[in-house]
């Protein structure tokens, strides 16, 4: 066996809540989440690709994903004000957010132990200084594998593989925290074990289960 190697989500795992983020971008810029999520979803279909794909995979920069978002809310709901939103949608989407603290002090009080740790992330080109800023984890982690530096994306099975070769541990080693229940399930149909984030109670419960028995290691809230 190698070494057991723990990845964390970005979006929904290390971030705030999603509909949190959707709900301040809401405050921010008048724009609905219910609204964007459809933007999103339709800028995607032009593409025969999933919601986010095109930008989580550098088919579009973030300037063009935006123009092509507001293209549609404009064709949609004339009457919109989209002035309050911006070109560039990463500065302005984590503006005042801060990292999911008790899964960051997990993720450095595993790395303390001993254990890999990695962050495996569909995420954006643009957003990267951010991101990286919230989570204030350069030091900490072993690996970051981001979609849109590797041209795939979760749940591809094939950036499963690729997280755990460039790392040299076995499939079976890794363990993957992501909010997506189908992004665990292909983590797991690869091997890995996977724990679907729903809560900080449950899922440091679920961790501590599979890592800390081995490691004498005390993860609490």
């Amino acid at each position: 066996m190698s070494q057991k190697m723990i990845w964390f989500d970005f979006g929904g795992v290390l971030s705030p809540p999603l509909a949190n983020l959707f709900e301040s971008y809401h405050e921010r810029t008048g724009i609905e989440p219910g609204l964007l999520k459809w933007a999103i979803a339709e800028v995607a279909h032009d593409l025969g690709q999933e919601p986010l794909a095109p930008i989580e995979l550098g088919l579009l920069t973030e300037v063009e994903w935006m123009e092509s978002i507001h293209g549609h809310l404009g064709r949609r709901r004339p009457d919109l004000d989209l002035s309050r939103s911006e070109p560039a949608f990463g500065a302005q989407w984590f503006e005042g957010h801060v990292v999911n603290s008790v899964l960051r002090h997990a993720a450095v009080e595993l790395s303390l132990a001993g254990f890999k740790v990695g962050i495996l992330t569909n995420n954006v080109v643009e957003w990267e200084p951010h991101w990286k800023q919230m989570v204030d984890l350069e030091g900490v982690v072993d690996d970051v594998v981001d979609s849109c530096k590797v041209n795939m994306r979760k749940p591809d099975p094939a950036i499963f593989a690729l997280a755990a070769s460039r790392n040299a541990v076995d499939m079976a080693d890794c363990v993957l925290i992501d909010d997506l229940a189908e992004n665990c399930a292909a983590a797991r149909a690869e091997g890995w074990a996977a724990i679907q984030h729903i809560d900080n109670v449950t899922t440091v419960a679920r961790l501590g289960e599979l890592v800390a028995p081995e490691a004498q290691l005390s993860l609490s809230m």
